[in-house]
């Protein structure tokens, strides 16, 4: 039994040793296809279970991939299930391996550690009796003892998620959906990768900013290779109905992805039936869907026109987090407008922005992770920098305690006092859409004021949700854009 055993163990690492072959060598498949084909199973659109066998998506994937890939994509085009099935190959066939796959919500993370469940239940039977048996086997890993290899699957919501571990294959699934602070979340995931181990990014557009949008735009610079699959590539997007008389845009399409009438009558339906989120859900080019995704709450065109032209900073200091576009010039007023947060490295950012009072023109942006005594001295100082400016401090929840260091701790004179007759400015139920629509009419109207790129990727990801509120969409900040709102606010005021 040991020497079978062991036989198995030398052909699944024989195998393993392979995996990385690209396709052309198999009849046009490579080892991982024809593996998949071979061992995995899975269930499909009819209910029953088939072999994995890959599609126009995934054969495209196995040819181009990397160490490290991106992958954006219209929505069930099938690139879940193939590096959910890959990876587990790799898990099998090369001992000692941790295969980490991490989905946006825990629900989500059930059902893929049910897909891999799935999987090994339906793998040979001599094997899973043998060199595969399982060990330990939850709703968060599966454990093969006999070749020391396991798959783990968690959700971005976990704070721990990947904390301790060492990962040769990290799968980030929805990466546009994780709720938090998904950069920071992706940086500790990013940690546990072993040198050489394989990463694949992987979601469909939610919006131009956020954590996958800017992951994407510096995939260039960064050595990770990018994947768009458009909807088409699935073989199945097709309609009954041909369409007939073709719009300028249908034909524009039909010229550039050789699309047939199906196609066109499904695009058709499908535009009818998801509406604005059409562009989202069934992308056709790598920039519009993110644009389309997500409805804005600014308006696009200004927004998108304003940051192809936009100029470099003057200069950035402070390790970076300040920014300077305009220097003070004397006989000038201007203010500094202060958004407080919560502090600490886990807390959102807290913003500041400089502006010129009689023109506008934002001089200066801040933004960091800091305590309130911090924030408050950087606030001094920047205030001083810029003759004394008067300061605006945001003085809910935080921003009291910034305003205190301020000016009694501090002994800052030049301080906003409301209406009211208190320090600092009050955001209300009633006063935010007043402050949003003064910045979003700045935007529309005279967008050179504008002048930080941070800013405007902001503003891009600043959306109406679906409670009927506006806000940054889930990953994203809005501290930049609240700080400016509030200093055009206060501005229009003097």
């Amino acid at each position: 039994m040991a020497r079978s055993r062991w036989g198995e163990r030398e052909e699944l690492e024989r195998l393993g040793g392979m995996l990385e072959e690209r396709p052309g060598t198999l009849k046009g498949r490579s080892v991982a296809m024809f593996l998949a084909e071979a061992l995995l199973r899975v269930r499909g659109k009819d209910g029953k279970l088939h072999r994995l066998r890959a599609n126009a998506v995934q054969r495209e994937f196995e040819r181009r991939r990397g160490a490290e890939n991106i992958v954006l994509k219209a929505r069930q085009l099938g690139m879940t299930t193939w590096v959910s099935g890959r990876f587990l190959l790799k898990t099998i066939t090369q001992p000692g391996t941790l295969t980490l796959q991490v989905a946006h919500t825990q629900e989500s993370a059930e059902e893929l550690l049910r897909m891999v469940h799935r999987f090994v239940e339906h793998l040979p039977a001599g094997l899973r009796r043998g060199v595969l048996r399982t060990g330990r086997a939850n709703v968060r890993q599966i454990v093969f003892p006999e070749i020391d290899s396991e798959y783990r699957v968690e959700s971005a919501a976990n704070p721990n998620a990947g904390r301790g571990l060492t990962v040769q294959n990290m799968h980030c699934s929805e990466v546009s959906r994780w709720a938090g602070d998904a950069t920071d979340t992706l940086a500790g995931l990013r940690a546990a990768l072993a040198p050489g181990g394989e990463l694949v990014l992987e979601s469909t557009p939610n919006g131009a900013g956020g954590c996958f949008y800017e992951e994407w735009r510096r995939a260039g610079e960064t050595g990770v290779v990018q994947h768009f699959f458009p909807w088409w590539m699935e073989a199945g997007y097709r309609s009954a109905v041909a369409a007939e008389r073709l719009t300028e845009e249908e034909r524009e399409l039909v010229a550039r992805a050789g699309l047939d009438l199906r196609q066109i009558g499904y695009r058709r339906q499908m535009r009818a039936s998801l509406r604005e989120m059409a562009g989202q859900e069934m992308a056709e080019d790598a920039e519009s869907c993110f644009l389309a995704s997500g409805e804005m709450y600014f308006d696009r065109e200004a927004v998108e026109a304003r940051l192809r032209e936009i100029p470099e900073p003057a200069g950035r200091e402070w390790g970076g987090k300040l920014v300077w576009w305009l220097p003070y010039q004397a006989g000038r007023r201007y203010l500094v407008a202060v958004d407080p947060a919560g502090g600490g490295s886990d807390g959102d950012n807290s913003a500041m922005e400089v502006l010129d009072v009689e023109t506008g023109m934002q001089c200066a942006e801040y933004a960091g992770h800091v305590e309130m005594r911090e924030l408050a001295e950087h606030g001094k100082r920047l205030a001083e920098r810029y003759g004394n400016a008067l300061v605006v401090v945001e003085r809910n929840n935080h921003g009291s305690g910034v305003l205190a260091m301020l000016t009694e701790h501090l002994g800052y004179g030049n301080v906003y006092v409301g209406v009211d007759g208190r320090p600092g400015w009050l955001t209300t139920a009633a006063s935010r859409p007043r402050m949003l629509g003064g910045l979003a009419a700045a935007l529309a109207e005279s967008g050179g004021m504008f002048l930080s790129r941070e800013l405007l990727a902001e503003c891009r990801s600043f959306v109406r949700l679906p409670g009927g509120g506006v806000g940054a969409r889930y990953g994203a900040h809005d501290d930049r854009v609240m700080a400016m709102a509030m200093g055009l606010a206060v501005r229009a005021g003097l």
